[in-house]
């Protein structure tokens, strides 16, 4: 992680800060539509490098947490960032791609089989999960070895004893979360998969 300020070794915390996860807000690109496998390989593509709707207000408790960490991360895709300029204004964050999305490669489905991206998204999440179809992408194993990176990486800088905030994607930090509880941490508190929401963690 780049521009992660860390607290001094020779001083060790009390206590070890606490490591929120956050989902970002509500991206532009419409939902309102259906499409067929191969269609939404596409919309998935242009849903990666896309930004935030327009006229979001980040949750308060997200922007005193913010204001409260020592250390801010945001995945290096364009709606982390956007979500985590809207939550921190004018101070500094980092940015990792250890954070970003798992993929979601279509199912292998005939095109005549249409639906909502909604839908086609929680298939192809099934398929990928379940069945190991990755279309050449990152494996349901390769993510899960990420998600433990990540959940390392993160430890280290709570056990210092700063609180840690991480701005990235539903799927990916619910795959964190659990490599976190694998890992001894306590959930204090679980907002579920929507947008904004938020997964809090502290070793006790």
């Amino acid at each position: 992680m780049a521009d992660v300020t860390t607290a001094d070794p020779s001083s060790p915390p009390a206590r070890s800060g606490t490591i929120t996860l956050a989902r970002h807000g509500e991206p532009a690109l419409s939902r309102d539509l259906t499409l067929n496998a191969p269609e939404y390989g596409d919309w998935w593509a242009r849903y990666e490098v896309g930004g935030l709707k327009a006229g979001q207000t980040p949750p308060d408790d997200l922007i005193r947490i913010a204001r409260e960490a020592g250390v801010i991360i945001a995945s290096t895709r364009r709606r982390a960032i956007e979500t985590a300029q809207a939550v921190v204004g004018d101070r500094a964050f980092a940015t990792d791609e250890i954070l970003i999305e798992a993929p979601l490669p279509p199912p292998p489905w005939p095109p005549w089989i249409r639906m909502s991206p909604k839908r086609l998204g929680f298939f192809s999440r099934f398929w990928w999960w379940f069945f190991d179809h990755h279309g050449g992408q990152e494996t349901r194993a390769q993510a899960e070895v990420r998600a433990g990176q990540a959940a390392d990486r993160l430890i280290a800088l709570a056990d210092q004893g700063q609180d840690v905030l991480v701005l990235a994607h539903g799927f990916f930090n619910w795959m964190i979360a659990n490599a976190l509880k694998r890992r001894g941490l306590t959930q204090l508190l679980d907002q579920g998969h929507g947008y904004w929401s938020l997964k809090r963690f502290r070793r006790v």
